[in-house]
């Protein structure tokens, strides 16, 4: 899917406070020097994520529209669910398949999933309200912040030349910020890598079509299939 050229930069003028998007970044690197025992703290972990917002509120305060440049508007929620689902159960039925088939064939034990802070959530707080909840404010972060500030610093970096690789740069960047987030790594181990695709993709389709809502359904959708298919899997 090809990255359509990004006008809402252009129509709303220049944003300002762009690099505030790599606090967070510069967090996430920062988190894996520390000692063992600070990485083991979950306070320690959510410190990147909880930057990540207030990078956002400060470049908020900076650049009216918040809305409109994060994809946001009302009248895209139809559009949202509809292109998101499809997307979503496909990757969840096959990030299923490569967690229970793929990953024990390669020697890796699973059984710390069942201790992880989802497994221990009653299920009918996890489906789906605290899902969707999560898939909110993670997308919210992620791809409507980090991805968005990082295509507008491409813009500042290469010029207004070149739109596919500031936009594939931007993507990629945000996606491995997203696998390599700390409560990531330290929750789901070797398997934080499935969020590099994940995110690529997320990413990949909110570029295309400038539509939070679409990478919202999709994440949230996605792993209410997982968590679905998984707790029957190894809790059943």
């Amino acid at each position: 899917m090809a990255p359509q050229p990004d006008r809402s930069l252009q129509d709303r003028g220049a944003e300002r406070g762009a690099v505030l998007a790599l606090l967070p970044m510069a967090a996430t690197a920062a988190f894996y020097g520390l000692p063992t025992r600070l990485q083991d703290q979950p306070a320690v972990q959510f410190i990147p994520q909880l930057l990540g917002y207030l990078a956002c509120m400060l470049w908020a305060a900076r650049n009216p529209g918040l809305i409109a440049r994060f994809g946001l508007e009302p009248a895209k929620i139809g559009a949202g669910l509809v292109r998101g689902v499809p997307v979503g159960c496909v990757l969840g039925f096959f990030n299923s398949f490569v967690i229970l088939w793929c990953v024990p064939r390669l020697g890796y034990d699973l059984t710390f999933l069942t201790h992880t802070p989802h497994a221990r959530l009653p299920v009918y707080l996890m489906l789906p309200w605290f899902i969707c909840l999560i898939a909110l404010f993670v997308e919210f972060n992620f791809r409507g912040f980090l991805l968005g500030r990082l295509q507008a610093l491409g813009t500042a970096a290469l010029g207004a030349g070149r739109p596919r690789l500031r936009s594939n740069l931007a993507i990629g960047l945000s996606a491995l910020a997203f696998s390599f987030d700390p409560f990531m790594t330290q929750t789901f181990r070797e398997l934080h890598w499935i969020a590099v695709w994940d995110g690529a993709i997320w990413g990949a389709l909110h570029v295309a079509m400038r539509n939070l809502y679409v990478p919202i359904t999709a994440h949230a959708v996605e792993v209410l299939v997982m968590y679905s298919v998984i707790r029957l899997a190894l809790l059943e």
